[in-house]
């Protein structure tokens, strides 16, 4: 810094002006107000002074050539997407020019997405380039990913497809000892995505995913909304009613109403936690949930506890139905 500095002053003093001057130059505030992000392309000094002039970096474009050329010893300036700070001085200006990291993105995958899900994510996602493709159902690991301008979606998919062959390859690693219903990590998938949509409360994921444990350990049908909900979606993961009698009849290869056993793939991205709770389910007995009404659901061990909470639950529901909507003087 402080050679960069004195070349700046030599070279200004050549040119006719004074130490106090050019100390003023290179390190007074600039006239950013805020912080603002620019793409700087590849080019000469002379385009980037005048894109930053133009950015409303720098008030002229002249001083930051001149301190360019006078600290290059400093190193090349790069191009990229650039986050500039408020009131950045000439000597900030190149120091995020020459040594500053671009600006990085974030894209969320929420658990519990269907490929198709995903996709239109990715494809609204900013600053990324290149097709869309939809990825294999249960193939990537919903998480926070960062990347940069630029950043293809096939090579986020990717790198999300790695991050859930990490994440299943530990889960099935240090699944429980007594877990033989589960012969594969990929059935471990399949149930994740299942457990996944079926509550979105990470306490109850264990414990829904020992009653679909139970169920397949007896030979019961696992009847679970979800999956008929898939299919009758055509994977899309959503209907825009209610499931119908026709839908639970329906012969599809996901109504867990009609199979017996699994699934044959995956009807959602489930996430770490609840490729765990699978795994590494509750120790219970109970063979029933139904939903409380309060976002969660009450469990079961019998037929008869479970129609109990079945009429209850219904109930609720007949109440919500009649009661009068609320409105807003």
């Amino acid at each position: 810094m402080v050679r960069a500095i004195g070349v700046f002053l030599a070279a200004f003093l050549l040119l006719g002006g004074s130490v106090w001057l050019a100390l003023q130059l290179y390190e007074n505030p600039g006239p950013l107000k805020e912080s603002h992000v620019v793409v700087v392309p590849h080019g000469t000094i002379d385009q980037i002074a005048d894109l930053m002039q133009s950015e409303g970096v720098v008030a002229n474009p002249t001083t930051l050539r001149l301190a360019a050329l006078m600290t290059r010893s400093q190193g090349p300036l790069r191009s990229g997407e650039l986050s500039f700070p408020r009131g950045a001085s000439l000597h900030m200006v190149l120091t995020v020019l020459r040594n500053g990291k671009p600006v990085q993105h974030r894209l969320t995958i929420p658990e519990g997405l269907t490929a198709s899900q995903v996709a239109t994510l990715l494809d609204r996602a900013p600053a990324m380039d290149g097709a869309t493709p939809i990825p294999e159902e249960g193939s990537i690991l919903p998480e926070t990913y960062s990347y940069e301008l630029g950043f293809t979606r096939t090579a986020l998919l990717e790198r999300a497809k790695k991050a859930m062959e990490r994440a299943l390859d530990h889960a099935w690693t240090n699944r429980a000892p007594d877990l033989p219903v589960l012969k594969t990590p990929r059935e471990a998938l399949i149930l994740a995505s299942m457990v996944e949509r079926e509550t979105a409360r990470p306490d109850e994921r264990p414990r829904v995913a020992a009653v679909f444990i139970n169920r397949l350990k007896r030979g019961m049908k696992l009847q679970s909304d979800p999956t008929v909900v898939y299919g009758a979606s055509g994977g899309l993961g959503v209907l825009d009613h209610g499931i119908t009698r026709a839908e639970l009849d329906r012969d599809d290869p996901y109504n867990t109403y009609r199979i017996a056993g699994l699934p044959p793939g995956p009807i959602a991205m489930p996430g770490a936690a609840t490729l765990k709770a699978v795994t590494q389910p509750w120790a219970t007995e109970e063979l029933y949930f139904v939903a409380d009404g309060n976002g969660g659901h009450v469990f079961a061990k019998t037929d008869a506890e479970h129609a109990r909470n079945v009429a209850r639950w219904r109930e609720m529901e007949r109440q919500r139905a009649a009661k009068p909507p609320q409105t807003v003087n």
